[in-house]
């Protein structure tokens, strides 16, 4: 049985927007004084990513919700970061701080799933990383924990560099 989106990507053919998944992690209502009343607005921050080494976050304003994470999502797809994979978790541990929240993801065994919480775990999730421990430290603002997570999974380095910097530390001793 197909669904209706089987459906429609044969009707359109393959889109590569398609491959990626979208979920609102946070919206929120702002207000600008003016000299008539108040002026109201919608924030969306969105996370997509492939579930297989890509994800991207992106922040949308507008006058409608729906509008905004439009905005977001096409945000998002723009800022996309490549995660260099080992196995299903992180080649190794990293800690980043950005503005006031601090960031620190570890890589765990196979089988213990994703601990963390909020919107790391969701950019954990669609990035395709299965087994990691991520803790958020300092201020839990969703906007800075999303970008010091994203500046964390950039600095990550490959599997192979990775250990070919151990094997040179193992060979100097």
């Amino acid at each position: 049985m197909t669904t209706q989106t089987d459906n429609r990507s044969q009707q359109y053919g393959n889109n590569r927007d398609s491959e990626f998944i979208e979920r609102v992690v946070y919206t929120r209502r702002i207000s600008k004084v003016v000299k008539g009343g108040r002026r109201l607005r919608f924030n969306a921050l969105v996370v997509v990513g492939d579930r297989s080494g890509q994800v991207g976050a992106g922040l949308g304003k507008a006058i409608a919700i729906p509008d905004a994470v439009r905005k977001a999502t096409a945000e998002a797809k723009k800022n996309l970061v490549k995660i260099p994979l080992k196995g299903n978790t992180l080649p190794h541990d990293i800690t980043v701080k950005k503005a006031g929240s601090i960031v620190v993801i570890k890589p765990a065994g196979e089988g213990t799933g994703i601990k963390a919480a909020g919107v790391m775990r969701a950019v954990l999730e669609l990035g395709g990383v299965r087994n990691v421990t991520g803790k958020s430290l300092g201020s839990r603002n969703p906007i800075n924990t999303i970008q010091a997570t994203l500046e964390a999974l950039r600095k990550l380095k490959s599997p192979q560099a990775s250990s070919e910097v151990s094997q040179e530390t193992t060979s100097e001793d």
